[in-house]
């Protein structure tokens, strides 16, 4: 894969197919070899550029002494488009869900489409007064920075696999994949702080110019599933639609269901009314999918 070179920083990401550009912006514990089935279907429509994060791949690993913040982290996308002509499209899952919205709101009208998968923007469950949501979420994270800290990283990775892929992932676990989850873990720990110094609201995330979906699972975590609710609620220019099956890790799992919804969304022009109601669309693409009911 590509390195791209600024200064002391390596940004390592795949680039394939041609058109506009299209960033796929992984989970923590994954990188972006997490988006090759999505870059399959992409690429003959696309360019594809699958981006690793700070720490994963060839990136270059967080080193600076200050706390590492979600702008730390979208710059990398900047920087990785910066000399791409055309609109850019933003895909972000979990994690790089809620760096690909802080690259979306820093690139500001050139990004023509955002689309994120239970982004991990906890910050607004404390702001919109969702405190047993949050205080969910914020146990798992003070839970990472204690253990990490004194790398206990085994333990980390247990209740980090138990949040997010549910009760008895852990055990279900093999060996090695327990092994390789201890090490891609460590980047998890600045990411944190990313999380719990973000102070964007929620009225500023409903002003990012891009044509923007929200899609989470109806077996979502707690904090997922009312991050959602805040976005249908509060945000009319966005689109939040729930997927039936698959979990946090649907990306991952269920691209059968997840990738349709990103290819036809991607694919739709950019309009000055942003994005419809998911209750307006009725491409098949979304006959897995249900419309958010509050």
């Amino acid at each position: 894969m590509p390195v791209l070179e600024s200064g002391k920083l390596r940004i390592d990401f795949s680039d394939t197919g041609a058109g506009d550009p299209v960033v796929l912006v992984h989970s923590s514990v994954s990188g972006n070899r997490q988006w090759k089935r999505l870059t399959q279907e992409l690429q003959p429509h696309f360019r594809v550029l699958a981006i690793n994060l700070f720490g994963y791949g060839e990136t270059s690993a967080w080193t600076e002494e200050g706390t590492q913040t979600i702008a730390d982290q979208a710059e990398l996308v900047l920087r990785l488009v910066r000399d791409i002509p055309g609109p850019v499209r933003i895909v972000g899952h979990s994690f790089g869900g809620s760096v690909a919205s802080k690259a979306a709101a820093m690139l500001g009208k050139r990004a023509s489409h955002l689309f994120l998968y239970e982004p991990t923007l906890f910050h607004l469950l404390a702001q919109n007064g969702r405190r047993e949501a949050y205080t969910e979420a914020a146990a798992l994270g003070d839970f990472v920075k204690l253990h990490g800290k004194n790398d206990r990283w085994e333990a980390v990775a247990e209740r980090f696999i138990e949040y997010w892929i549910g009760d008895g992932g852990w055990a279900a676990t093999p060996h090695e994949r327990r092994l390789a989850y201890m090490q891609l873990l460590r980047p998890n720990y600045y990411e944190w702080d990313c999380v719990g110094s973000d102070q964007t609201t929620i009225e500023e995330f409903d002003r990012i110019p891009a044509r923007a979906m929200m899609v989470y699972s109806s077996g979502a975590r707690r904090a997922s599933r009312e991050i959602a609710q805040l976005f249908a609620e509060k945000c009319p220019n966005w689109s939040v639609v729930r997927i039936a099956e698959g979990g946090h890790m649907a990306p991952l799992t269920h691209p059968d269901v997840v990738n349709p919804l990103i290819t036809r969304f991607l694919k739709e022009a950019r309009q000055g009314s942003r994005a419809k109601s998911p209750r307006d669309q009725s491409s098949p693409c979304l006959a897995a999918a249900l419309p958010l009911s509050l």
